[in-house]
């Protein structure tokens, strides 16, 4: 099972000292936490795609890309990459170009944006994220595998003998995901193309995050990728730490109070009973973590986000080392542990993906005249 971390890329006033980080110095703050996430021995790290303030990461490409030359062994990937707003044939382009810098260690996660005026920034419209959605991603598949593209559809100029430059690593596409809160057509265009489904898991009570994989694992048994429990997951979780409990509320506290995503509504006590927000020990962590399991199945991939709400750099970095030496070791062994032998215990890699061939599961081409598009 892989374990690694995300950031939105937020700049908030640190609500104890009153001091904002610049938009230098949070960018720099996310690269020094991804470098910490692989020394300390986690698996991923990704960072979300945003094109208005108060957020910083416009590019994760070029962030990834640097990441990349900086390190040998985390997977790098988003918590975003906005279909709906990106056209296709640059999403193609830029991450097959990450793809060879990175020696393959690249996955992402597609997501529709819920931020209103970014979609005119773009000239599409939020009212037709959706169909954005599904035409769009299919566009990429076939960009991805390929020579040469004829294409036409609804929200773009057509496509005459195009063929993408640089070809995916090993003509072997990269891994997605489709992320999603609350779109079920997400879920089922995941399950469609037997890809990845991502449940962020932050704002929602854990009846509404399993009402969402199980119908993604439904349908992903549905389409012939494999049983239900065999399909590929991934959950969202927030969490801070202290060596006790106390110490973590008390110090959390003011950071979730003036959140962007969370301040001024319930308390933190009942976000935490409603969501996985999980502020306490590591042992809390730990054993919290472990419920996820109870409602979402076995699944592949566990994102933290350590760094919202203006926490100073020197605490993320604490919670970095704490989640790589106290909490995902015990994780990985338990989840391991209680995993029957026919579910993946991690979610495809290049390697994996390359040595499935053209042929491979994930890898399957469906022509766009015979296509059965997800409802």
């Amino acid at each position: 099972m892989q374990f690694g971390i995300f950031t939105v890329g937020d700049v908030t006033t640190d609500p104890t000292t009153g001091k904002t980080p610049s938009e230098h110095q949070r960018l720099m703050s996310m690269m020094k936490y991804a470098l910490k996430a692989e020394e300390v021995g986690l698996d991923v790290f990704a960072t979300g795609e945003h094109h208005n303030p108060p957020f910083v990461p416009s590019s994760p490409t070029t962030m990834l890309g640097w990441i990349a030359a900086k390190t040998s062994k985390i997977q790098l990937t988003t918590s975003t990459t906005l279909i709906t707003t990106n056209d296709p044939v640059k999403i193609a382009e830029d991450f097959s170009i990450l793809q060879h810098l990175a020696d393959g260690r690249v996955d992402l996660m597609m997501g529709r944006g819920n931020t209103g005026p970014v979609y005119p920034w773009f000239g599409k419209d939020i009212r037709e994220g959706i169909p954005l959605a599904i035409e769009n991603y299919h566009l990429l598949r076939r960009l991805w595998r390929e020579k040469t593209v004829d294409w036409q559809g609804q929200f773009r100029t057509p496509l005459r003998g195009f063929t993408l430059a640089p070809a995916p690593l090993d003509d072997t596409p990269p891994f997605v995901w489709h992320g999603s809160i609350r779109s079920t057509e997400i879920a089922e265009q995941a399950a469609f193309y037997g890809d990845g489904f991502f449940a962020n898991h932050i704002f929602w009570n854990k009846e509404h995050t399993q009402q969402m994989i199980d119908l993604y694992r439904s349908r992903f048994e549905h389409y012939g990728h494999g049983s239900a429990d065999q399909a590929i997951v991934g959950l969202g979780g927030h969490i801070f730490m202290r060596k006790n409990s106390q110490d973590a509320i008390r110090d959390f506290r003011p950071y979730f109070n003036n959140a962007p995503v969370y301040g001024h509504g319930p308390s933190m006590e009942d976000f935490m009973e409603m969501t996985p927000l999980t502020v306490g020990s590591p042992e809390q962590v730990i054993e919290k973590t472990l419920s996820f399991a109870d409602y979402a199945g076995h699944y592949q991939r566990q994102l933290f986000l350590v760094d919202h709400a203006g926490l100073p750099e020197e605490m993320v970095l604490e919670q970095i080392e704490l989640l790589g030496t106290e909490v995902v070791p015990v994780l990985r062994k338990e989840f391991e542990a209680r995993r029957p032998a026919h579910i993946p215990s991690d979610p495809p890699s290049h390697a994996s993906l390359r040595a499935q061939g053209p042929d491979g599961k994930h890898r399957k081409v469906i022509p766009v005249e015979s296509a059965e598009q997800p409802a």
